[in-house]
């Protein structure tokens, strides 16, 4: 790892064993990207790699160079309006219109380790070998504006963490309309562009396309990175596929409005910005004033797409999730919801809680309707109070008694919410974000408290803190459920509104800091109607997340299986839900809602008590089976090794460090007749090893499915010949049982002689 710097070349290379950044200082004093990709060595003069050509009705910076135009060069930060026509990473309106930013060079500076994001979320280092930084500092001295463009270069991994500093040292005031985390200009536009998209109980499912000419993007405008499209994008090289190929990823560590934009011009040159998306933002920096950006992670591979996943995902398990969870092995909950949903008493809680126990449950969470005067979703939302006629000794009796039969207590938020209905919203209307005059638009009956005021974030946690100081809670569920409309503070002057969306958000990150801070040893999980906030700004606060509403086994592996591009497997809140579904009214083997809940931090989302003895049994072999290889599944290295998307059946691994150890979960969602063979070529493995694979009891009468998959098999074997998972389903094999949505899981150990 290093940061070469050539001074009497003005350039800069920033890299390690896998990748290669390298910029300079431009001829009109603006930062130009020269490279990005896998290492290459490092020379005195790169300066070859700046091309300039002269163009027909060019706009060219220099007057005696008709060569020389910022529409034509590749650059760190562009901005628009001097020659350069194409999108800007920043914009940046003076006192007098101006719009017009020409950022030159000034200094630079080199710190070991990663400097924090002042209450913003951010990748960290523990040791400072760990990373090195390089900060760039750019001013327009007409404006009086400091720009410093923060590089962070990680030891391992092809990784770049990249953000932007904005500092007024004029004397007037200046409006940033645009603040982008990262501008990454790539020399041609060969590459298909992959981005995360769905709805509600849809959540992150990949969508393909080549990039073209013109703008293609994907955000948000809901106040939150949303269900519809994750703040995340990969690009890759055609050939490129799971096992090999070079791709690029791009993932904003953020939980507002985002914008992830490719820019392809009719040179076939490619722009990528990613940050604040810059639709409703505007932030005034008054003299002396300060505005950090987001933190942009970017990741380089040219060993295919599981390698990208695997890079983000032990960066963001390691280096991003903190504090006590973030190494530990999660405990398998129950979760009352779908259970009882608002109806409930003390005494059924507790018989749920008892038999989740018998079955070998460790935590029992209590979700929405303990509080206030809540029994629908019309009223309570902001009375952080527990209502006695429910628990008549409170939350602090009720997790005493969950503490007394063995089980560990956790409770459900939705701290940012609040009723028309609620004694908060009769005593605080002002505190709800509203524009003055207009309509006052609802989502679930509910609107959104003015978290860029700090007495409102304050309260909130004044309320929180004494229901958790008070009894003993060992997880939150951090709920939100509405996007945000109307989108004004009472609390801001006209000239400032354009600040609330990031307001919010900061007040949001505010909160997760205290309470996280104020009660280390409490798991918290977020949440937003399931996957509609699933994204690294979460993640630093929270280390797992509810992955989708959407329960259904089917639908939550093609879920999971796009989550897992970006996200580690520990984020995954999957739980076992009914059947029939509550989402889809479909019915699934409970053996196949296990497996594939398995492969995140597993609970169950239902009343064990309404299961037969048969079913119970089960549960009580899967929580085993949890216990004994969720460190494993946690914590391995995970591989995609078919996808959903792309026909009947979808499989993963995971595998241990010293892979003698290794989870395959294979799942097909329609059965077949007479069907043709079929082979399941496993990675990760070590191809000198023995392993003795094992399929876990499928629950019916019958041989186990798959036998000839079972036995012993070297590792080059199961990579290269593949796992045999045929089955034939059809009734001449009437041994031999399956079903619709069927699944199994093999298990894999290394010989040990």
């Amino acid at each position: 790892m290093g940061i070469i710097i050539n001074n009497k070349k003005d350039t800069f290379h920033l890299c390690n064993q896998e990748i290669s950044y390298i910029m300079t200082v431009l001829p009109n004093g603006q930062m130009g990207q020269l490279y990005f990709g896998k290492r290459i060595r490092d020379r005195e003069d790169f300066s070859y790699l700046l091309e300039t050509i002269g163009r027909p009705m060019a706009s060219c910076v220099f007057d005696t160079d008709k060569a020389y135009s910022m529409e034509h060069i590749k650059q760190e930060y562009g901005v628009f309006g001097a020659t350069d026509y194409r999108m800007p990473a920043a914009e940046v309106i003076q006192e007098n219109g101006n719009r017009v930013s020409e950022f030159c060079f000034r200094d630079y500076r080199v710190e070991p380790g990663k400097p924090k994001l002042p209450g913003l979320p951010a990748t960290y280092t523990e040791k400072e070998d760990e990373a090195e930084t390089l900060v760039i500092g750019l001013e327009d001295e007409r404006a009086g504006l400091r720009l410093e463009l923060m590089y962070t270069v990680f030891a391992k991994g092809g990784i770049i963490a990249r953000s932007a500093r904005f500092l007024n040292r004029g004397e007037q005031n200046l409006r940033l309309t645009t603040a982008m985390s990262l501008c990454l200009d790539l020399p041609d536009s060969g590459y298909d562009w992959i981005q995360f998209s769905g709805a509600w109980a849809r959540e992150r499912q990949p969508k393909v396309r080549r990039l073209e000419q013109g703008i293609q993007s994907v955000g948000s405008l809901r106040g939150h990175s949303s269900h519809n499209h994750n703040p995340f994008l990969i690009l890759k090289r055609p050939p490129a596929d799971g096992s090999q190929g070079e791709a690029v990823g791009f993932s904003l560590v953020y939980s507002g409005n985002f914008l992830a934009q490719a820019e392809v011009d009719t040179y076939d040159t490619t722009r990528i910005l990613m940050g604040i998306h810059p639709h409703g933002f505007e932030w005034k920096l008054e003299p002396g004033g300060e505005f950090q950006t987001p933190e942009a992670v970017i990741v380089y591979t040219d060993r295919g797409l599981n390698h990208l996943s695997q890079t983000f995902h032990r960066l963001y398990r390691k280096r991003l999730a903190r504090g006590y969870w973030r190494d530990r092995e999660r405990p398998i909950l129950i979760n009352n919801w779908e259970a009882t949903y608002f109806d409930f008493t003390e005494d059924k809680l507790l018989e749920i809680a008892e038999k989740a126990r018998e079955c070998g449950v460790e935590l029992f969470v209590l979700d929405d309707g303990w509080f206030g005067r809540r029994s629908s979703e019309h009223s309570g939302l902001g009375d952080w109070i527990a209502n006695s006629e429910r628990l008549p000794d409170g939350i602090a009796g009720l997790a005493q008694r969950m503490e007394d039969m063995g089980m560990k207590f956790g409770l459900w938020f939705e701290p940012e919410m609040v009723n028309p209905d609620s004694d908060l919203y009769r005593a605080h209307p002002d505190w709800i974000l509203s524009a003055p005059g207009y309509r006052r638009s609802h989502g679930r009956y509910q609107y959104v408290l003015d978290f860029s005021r700090r007495e409102v974030v304050d309260h909130i946690f004044g309320m929180m803190e004494k229901i958790l100081s008070g009894a003993k809670v060992s997880y939150v569920k951090w709920d939100m459920n509405r996007s945000i409309t109307e989108c004004y503070s009472a609390a801001l002057p006209a000239d400032r509104q354009g600040e609330v969306y990031h307001r919010y958000i900061l007040g949001v990150y505010d909160l997760y800091e205290k309470l996280t801070e104020r009660f280390p040893h409490v798991l918290f999980e977020s949440c937003a109607s399931g996957g509609g906030r699933f994204d690294p700004g979460m993640l630093y606060y929270a280390p797992q997340a509810w992955t989708s509403d959407d329960t259904d086994a089917v639908e939550r592996v093609k879920i999971q299986y796009g989550t897992s591009y970006c996200y580690p497997i520990s984020s995954m809140g999957s739980h076992v839900s009914i059947a029939p579904n509550h989402q889809l009214n479909r019915s699934t083997p409970l053996r196949t809602r296990a497996n594939t809940a398995y492969f995140g931090t597993f609970g169950y989302e239902l009343n064990l008590n309404l299961l037969s003895e048969g079913e119970q049994a089960q549960v009580k072999e899967q929580v085993c089976f949890m216990k004994k290889y969720r460190r494993l599944i946690q914590f391995g290295t995970f591989y995609r090794l078919q996808s959903p998307f792309d026909g009947n059946t979808a499989a993963w691994m995971v595998v241990s460090g010293d892979r003698r150890e290794a989870l395959v979960g294979w799942y097909r969602t329609l059965v077949g007749v007479n069907m043709p063979y079929t082979r399941l070529r496993l990675q990760g493995l070590d191809p000198g090893l023995e392993y003795h694979v094992e399929v876990q009891g499928s629950y019916v009468e019958g041989p186990s499915v798959h036998e000839a998959a079972a036995g012993m098999h070297y590792g080059d074997e199961l990579m290269y010949l593949g796992l045999i998972t045929t089955d034939g389903s059809s009734g001449e094999n009437e041994g031999l049982q399956s079903c619709d949505f069927d699944s199994r899981i093999y298990i894999l150990k290394a010989n040990d002689r």
